[in-house]
């Protein structure tokens, strides 16, 4: 999909979930678009809804109400199976605790995620290598998770997420469970796949982490922030970021 078109739109998004007797809001008329080859982060406290957001984007759950476009695809009225085969063809999804086969190698879990995309054994495998290779992940491609740092696991899970070469990049609090350090290498990461054309939304909680982004925006009470469209604070940009 070229620069500049919308890979996403959210129309009126409403998400009300039962807690005991009384009805909770976590999301209250939200409308998003997101372009081709943008890099979104979406920021706020705890409890804003951000996540969820997050997780009705990804279909992963269902909105109570209004409209999510994805890659020109509508998620209104997709069951189960439908909503999966749209996540395998446009979606990577990138978790805070990374959400690996422990017993499964690096590299065969890059390949599982191509493969079930519809790549062929030979190309799952090529795919695999050359991720791994593009995230300095190669000299790990047959350890098993439980033996990888905090961030090599973050790097792999990356990876994973890579293998279907997403039109949609989506991370929830990627950095979350990392040191400074660790986390300040997978927002490089980041950045690196935006300027390779790469659309990326990132939740948050940090403004530090935000700040990497091209484009921040804030939420509130399970709505849109009236000024959170703007871009990242240049003077809160990671070590090394532009």
């Amino acid at each position: 999909m070229d620069a500049g078109h919308e890979v996403l739109r959210t129309t009126g998004l409403r998400k009300t979930f039962q807690a005991e007797t009384v009805p909770v809001r976590a999301l209250q008329d939200v409308d998003l678009s997101v372009d081709a080859g943008e890099f979104v982060a979406i920021t706020g406290p705890s409890g804003c809804g951000k996540s969820t957001l997050l997780n009705l984007i990804a279909g992963l759950d269902a909105p109570s109400a209004g409209e999510i476009v994805v890659a020109g695809v509508s998620l209104a009225g997709k069951g189960e199976s439908e909503l999966a085969r749209m996540r395998r063809a446009h979606v990577g999804l990138v978790f805070q605790f990374y959400n690996l086969l422990e017993d499964t190698p690096a590299r065969e879990q890059v390949a599982l995620a191509a493969a079930l995309a519809g790549a062929s054994r030979r190309e799952a495998q090529t795919r695999a290598r050359d991720l791994l290779e593009l995230l300095a992940l190669a000299g790990k491609s047959r350890q098993l998770p439980g033996v990888l740092s905090g961030g090599e696991r973050q790097r792999l899970a990356i990876a994973r997420a890579l293998a279907n070469r997403p039109t949609l990049l989506l991370a929830d609090e990627p950095t979350g469970a990392l040191d400074s350090e660790a986390g300040a290498d997978v927002l490089e990461l980041f950045r690196r796949l935006h300027h390779g054309g790469q659309t990326i939304i990132l939740v948050t909680h940090d403004a530090v982490v935000a700040a990497a982004a091209q484009r921040t925006v804030r939420m509130k009470d399970g709505r849109l922030d009236a000024g959170g469209g703007a871009p990242a604070d240049p003077r809160l940009a990671v070590p090394g970021s532009r």
